[in-house]
């Protein structure tokens, strides 16, 4: 593609990384077939490659981000299958950050959108907060229909998305340690989560025991707290830095007092930021080399678990499992093939879901913000998880639980629930009906030794 930049806008380092970006498209259009919202709309201008041509102009003119500009930028998922598609390498995620940061910083939104932006920023990376806001939700689900009468279709959405009431408090809750009571073989850090400890907080529970079970100390630093991604993904980018800069500080105090042979994420919304530090922190004075070593060591916790030996499973099951893959674990990390492996070595018939390329719809709180396009490509994706006719579903995000969790009766969980329950753990949250098909492995009564003589 070519660009009209001058050299004075080129001394500016995020248009000279904007203009690196756009060079690198060829206008082939192979993204448009894999682009979830091009795919529901045909319009072109929410394709990437129609988004691209908006956000050049944008750029170029340096100028506000006109009402077109920032609607079919808003409208964009970020779910990156455009990315994987594209045979140029084109950036696309950091060309939409920068366009994010751009509509945030010059252009001016409606009061309504502004107020939904602020409360969700204010609200959803602190646990304590959200808490408080989950547990009033409930009382406002009689509302609903009378706030989309009066155009608050946002919060409608929000109240919709809420469960219906809290779950049990984590086992391994706040900072701390859990050590294994095995000979320790690794040690790793990890993120702790802001909405998932909320919402489904045997996630971290079953994370936690699956790694000690088998020598791994699991560490949660004192002072980290949400990745950024949420704020960072609306164009706040002095929160999104807040939030990054506490995690670093937080992780290295543990880093400098001994090896760490990994961050784990068990959110694969978080992890693909996470891993993105480095890249978001390059320009940040006593960040950049820090954030580029923790996001070397960053792993989701399904990438660690393959190249990590956690022994032969301990039950066996005929469950179906359709495996959702969440558009951050495969798109934004490119993990595709290590949590299928890992359930079906731990027993799990693994169905493989039609079209999994195409977004579920949540992104982040894009289920909140455009909740229309969300529920219309829950829809899609639930009719095509319900045709494989599965048991139960399996995904690696937590907002992917969430926002199909509302759309069908199949109970949904965590891939590292069904681990850890094949590994000696508890029954997951909404599974206890299907405890009958699942056996314990018979357990040797000897030791190979015994067999030997002399």
């Amino acid at each position: 593609m070519q660009t009209n930049f001058t050299p004075e806008q080129l001394a500016d380092p995020r248009l000279a990384e904007a203009d690196r970006i756009l060079k690198r498209c060829v206008h082939c259009g192979l993204c448009t077939a894999t682009c979830s919202t091009y795919v529901l709309l045909g319009d072109e201008r929410d394709s990437p490659r129609g988004r691209i041509y908006l956000m050049k102009d944008m750029f170029e003119g340096d100028k506000a981000a006109s009402p077109v500009v920032r609607h079919h930028v808003d409208r964009c998922l970020t779910c990156l299958s455009c990315m994987t598609t594209c045979p140029g390498g084109v950036d696309y995620m950091h060309l939409v950050d920068l366009a994010r940061v751009h509509i945030e910083q010059s252009g001016r939104r409606g009061l309504k959108d502004r107020l939904m932006r602020r409360l969700l920023a204010a609200v959803v990376p602190y646990p304590e907060r959200f808490r408080r806001a989950v547990a009033l939700a409930p009382f406002g689900k009689p509302f609903t229909k009378i706030m989309r009468r009066i155009g608050l279709d946002e919060l409608a959405a929000m109240v919709d998305l809420a469960p219906a009431g809290l779950t049990r408090a984590a086992h391994y809750a706040g900072p701390g340690t859990a050590a294994t009571q095995d000979t320790r073989r690794a040690k790793v850090i990890m993120l702790a989560g802001c909405a998932q400890q909320v919402l489904r907080p045997e996630i971290n529970d079953a994370t936690i025991r699956l790694l000690a079970r088998r020598g791994v100390d699991v560490e949660v630093a004192p002072g980290a707290g949400c990745c950024g991604a949420l704020v960072h993904h609306m164009g706040k980018e002095k929160e999104a830095h807040a939030f990054v800069k506490a995690n670093i500080d937080a992780w290295w105090k543990v880093i400098e007092r001994g090896p760490v042979d990994a961050v784990i994420i068990n959110a694969s919304g978080c992890g693909t930021t996470v891993k993105d530090y480095g890249h978001m922190m390059a320009r940040v004075e006593g960040y950049a080399e820090r954030a580029e070593k923790i996001s070397a060591l960053t792993k989701d916790i399904s990438e660690f678990l393959t190249d990590f030996d956690i022994g032969p499973s301990k039950r066996w099951s005929s469950i179906r499992v359709a495996y959702h893959s969440a558009c951050s674990l495969q798109h934004g990390q490119r993990v595709t093939d290590e949590p299928k492996i890992l359930l079906k070595k731990a027993g799990f018939t693994v169905l493989e879901v039609p079209e999994s390329h195409i977004c579920c719809g949540s992104a982040g709180v894009y289920n909140i913000l455009q909740p229309k396009l969300a529920g219309e490509l829950r829809a899609r994706k639930v009719a095509h998880i319900e045709s494989v006719k599965a048991d139960i579903i399996a995904a690696g995000n937590i907002g992917c639980i969430q926002q199909i969790g509302a759309g069908t009766k199949l109970p949904i969980v965590h891939t590292v629930e069904l681990l850890d329950w094949a590994h000696g753990g508890p029954v997951p949250r909404g599974l206890e009906r299907f405890e009958e098909f699942v056996k314990d492995v018979p357990q040797p009564t000897r030791e190979a030794a015994d067999f030997i003589r002399g």
